[in-house]
């Protein structure tokens, strides 16, 4: 037997065309002769299979064919065909496929006694179930199993083919994991190239007909994006948000895919917008531009469930397509949904713009926003004071937590002045504020940016010649030109460099977007404290934008001392000046 890549021949070498058919006619007319002497009656079970990965070697593997040398190898042999079992555009990492399950219960209910693939991979590519079957179940239900490019017959175990059987099957499953990871490698580049591979396009856009499938904004859905995110910006809460498109009786994504395209894209979908759709929706980069994708991917080559990936593995193709909203909205959404707490409005419909912002300094409870109502005689009417107190105490009582009251005209006169003197102590030292904090966040400067990116460039190289490498091998090995465990011994040897390799490139990339995303936070907190200094009230955007969380200690008439509030920005000034 000489092998060539994929491709096996048998026989003898014959020097002209019509020696080849002389002998192959001697041949055939043997195995009748010999199929006659053998009383048994063999009823087979063709069983054929492609898959998608199995699709580039064109003609030699299809269906089609398949089929044809099977079917003269049955009538060269004077076997009785009883059905052909069909498995096309599935892996043969797995056994869950029809068609092989089909011939299966056939063996086992006595219909056929023999199994004939063109080859052992054809029946599957994960060796312990292949082997489970040849050496186990088919012997002991009186199947016999041919695969006829391997030379592999069961009811002749004492040839060189069915020595190396075991070898055979780790090898196939080996050819499978190697597959799978070319194919891999081709989707993660396309990824980044920035080829669109979703089946469907989200709420908002429609699939381009270019090349790259491009999403284009639709002029019908992307408005209602732009008003959701704008309502949530301004604080307003998913569920708020769901009642006004229900009660304007908006369709929800899916019901809008169904009446557009007739595609049912959930088992059993609401016609009610809820929280959880519009939390998917809100986090959607593609509507700033961006095109995530390798967000899940399957277990692995044999485990075909799917698990979701982490972010940080995520590839992310910045200004892909066009966007629906703009960045400073989508930022502004980001902290909303990143806030200690989004705020309640009260039974009366009323929002304190530090609602959800405040905790107790003792339980780390929030403090809950209350009212008196006094009457006033003398200007005859009723005067309501609002404040804030520990939301421990007022639901629990004073055996749970002591009084953290304070009224909320006190504590807004607190926070503006706090806020007017931390802007005195930035404004007119933009530059040294800046430097320290990317000191202070240990990011790297200018020059170590020009060499960590020198090194990435290295290392994505050497990434690229690794994979080529690994794939030379491999076609090697198969091609009969380097043994096994030579192979085996240069794919570990260049594996173990590429996992270092790619730890490496996450590493240094992870560097360069820490310190892009620090200077471009410490900018825009900048300019927000210089826009709010001066504001004359409070609002929900400032408090927003401002502060990550206040937090109040206990009343001075309770404790003793004076009442402490602590306000913690989203960039801790203080610490930054004191460096």
């Amino acid at each position: 037997m000489i092998r060539i890549g994929r491709l096996e021949i048998f026989g003898v070498l014959c020097y002209n065309h019509d020696t080849l058919k002389i002998q192959a006619a001697l041949i055939r007319r043997s195995k009748r002769m010999q199929s006659k002497q053998n009383s048994k009656d063999y009823i087979v079970g063709m069983y054929v299979r492609l898959s998608r990965d199995d699709e580039r070697a064109g003609e030699s593997l299809s269906i089609e064919n398949q089929k044809a040398i099977l079917s003269e190898y049955i009538e060269t042999q004077g076997w009785t065909l009883h059905d052909i079992y069909v498995d096309d555009g599935i892996s043969g990492t797995t056994f869950e496929r029809p068609g092989v399950q089909r011939l299966l219960e056939d063996a086992k209910q006595g219909v056929i006694n023999t199994i004939l693939v063109k080859d052992m991979s054809r029946f599957g590519r994960n060796y312990i179930m292949v082997g489970q079957y040849l050496d186990y179940v088919f012997p002991t239900f009186g199947i016999r199993f041919v695969a006829l490019s391997d030379n592999i017959d069961t009811e002749n175990r004492d040839t060189p083919a069915m020595d190396m059987m075991p070898i055979t099957n780790v090898f196939n499953e080996w050819w499978a994991a190697t597959t799978s990871k070319k194919l891999r490698a081709v989707r993660i580049k396309n990824a980044k190239e920035g080829k669109n591979g979703m089946s469907h396009a989200p709420y908002g856009y429609i699939l381009g007909t270019n090349e790259k499938r491009t999403l284009q904004i639709n002029p019908e859905t992307a408005p209602i994006v732009r008003r959701i995110f704008e309502m949530r910006a301004s604080g307003m809460t998913p569920r708020k948000i769901a009642d006004v498109l229900n009660a304007e009786k908006v369709l929800t994504p899916n019901d809008y895919r169904i009446a557009t395209t007739g595609i049912n894209g959930v088992r059993n979908p609401s016609h009610l917008w809820h929280t959880t759709v519009l939390r998917t929706l809100l986090s959607n980069q593609a509507y700033i531009g961006n095109l995530v994708q390798h967000k899940s991917t399957t277990i692995s080559y044999k485990n075909h469930k799917w698990q979701r990936r982490p972010e940080e593995e995520w590839i992310v193709v910045e200004n892909a397509h066009e966007a629906i909203i703009p960045r400073d909205l989508w930022d502004k959404v980001k902290e909303v949904e990143q806030a200690v707490g989004h705020g309640k409005h009260t039974a009366r419909g009323f929002m304190h713009p530090l609602s959800g912002l405040m905790l107790c300094a003792d339980c780390g409870a929030k403090m809950r926003l209350g009212w008196n109502t006094t009457y006033i005689k003398r200007l005859g009417r009723e005067n309501t004071y609002f404040n804030f107190n520990c939301g421990t105490k007022s639901r629990m009582g004073s055996s749970a937590c002591f009084s953290h009251f304070i009224t909320v005209p006190v504590l807004e006169q607190i926070v503006r002045q706090d806020v007017a003197a931390k802007a005195q102590m930035i404004i007119g030292r933009e530059a040294e504020f800046k430097r320290r904090y990317l000191e202070q966040q240990a990011m790297l400067d200018g020059a170590n940016q020009s060499e960590v990116k020198k090194e990435l460039k290295k290392a994505e190289k050497r990434l690229l010649e690794l994979d080529k490498l690994i794939e030379a091998a491999f076609e090697e090995k198969v091609a009969g030109k380097l043994p096994e465990s030579v192979c085996v011994k240069l794919i570990e040897k260049y594996t173990a460099e590429q996992t270092a390799l790619q730890e490496r490139t996450v590493a240094l990339t992870q560097g360069l977007e820490q310190a892009a995303q620090a200077k471009t936070d410490v900018d825009e907190f900048i300019r927000r404290l210089e826009l709010y200094f001066n504001a004359p009230t409070l609002t929900r955007e400032m408090c927003l934008a401002l502060f990550d969380r206040l937090v109040i200690g206990g009343k001075e008439t309770v404790t003793g001392k004076p009442q402490e509030i602590h306000i913690y920005y989203k960039i801790d000034i203080d610490s930054v000046l004191s460096v």
